[in-house]
C-alpha cells in the first residue's frame, strides 16, 4: 500500500509540470551537452506573481566507463527542502542515470503579468521569431520548479537513448 502512495504521489507531482515546448536534439553521448531553457512558473495563492526563469542544464556524461555502481549527481536543481525524493524514487527503480552530472544554472528570473498561458504564448513567439530550436519552455507550480527541471533532463537523457547506443557501437564499444 505504501508504494501505490508513493506511486500516486509521484504522478500528481510528474504530471503538474510540462514541457511546453520540448526539442529534438540528442545528447552528446560522451562529455558535455547544454539544455537551455525557460521555466515558466505560476504563484501561490497569496501572490499569484508568474515568473520566467532563464536557464542552463548541463548533463556530463562519463568520459570513461565506470562502474554501474556510481550515482548520479544533481546540482542546483532543487531548493533545499523541495526534491520530493524524485530522485531517489527514479533511482530506486533503475533509471539509467548512473554516470550523470546534471547540473543546473539560472541565468535570469522576471516577474510578468502575464498568465502562465500568456508568457508561453509570448516566449514561443520570442523563439519562432529567433528561429531557435534549442530552447526549451517549461511550466510549472512554484513549488515544483526543480521536478519539472529534472522531467526535462531525464527526457532529454531517455530520448537520446537510442543515438548514443547507436554512437557506442560504430566506435565498437558495444557489439
Amino acid at each position: 500500500m505504501m508504494f501505490d502512495d508513493q506511486h500516486e504521489q509521484f504522478r500528481n507531482l510528474w504530471e503538474s509540470v510540462q514541457i511546453a515546448r520540448g526539442v529534438e536534439y540528442s545528447l552528446f553521448t560522451f562529455g558535455d551537452s547544454d539544455l537551455p531553457y525557460f521555466l515558466v512558473t505560476s504563484g501561490t495563492d497569496d501572490d499569484r506573481l508568474v515568473r520566467v526563469r532563464r536557464g542552463q542544464i548541463t548533463i556530463s556524461r562519463a568520459r570513461i566507463i565506470t562502474p554501474d555502481s556510481a550515482r548520479p549527481e544533481f546540482q542546483n536543481f532543487f531548493e533545499e527542502n523541495e526534491d520530493f525524493g524524485i530522485p531517489d524514487f527514479l533511482m530506486a527503480r533503475t533509471a539509467a542515470f548512473s554516470n550523470l552530472k546534471l547540473s543546473n544554472q539560472h541565468v535570469s528570473e522576471d516577474i510578468v503579468t502575464d498568465t502562465v498561458e500568456e508568457a508561453v504564448d509570448r516566449l514561443n513567439r520570442q523563439l519562432d521569431a529567433e528561429e531557435e530550436d534549442r530552447v526549451a519552455i517549461l511550466t510549472a507550480p512554484a513549488a515544483l520548479a526543480g521536478v519539472a527541471l529534472f522531467k526535462y533532463a531525464s527526457h532529454r537523457v531517455v530520448e537520446s537513448a537510442a543515438d548514443n547506443l547507436g554512437e557506442l557501437r560504430e566506435r565498437g564499444f558495444l557489439p
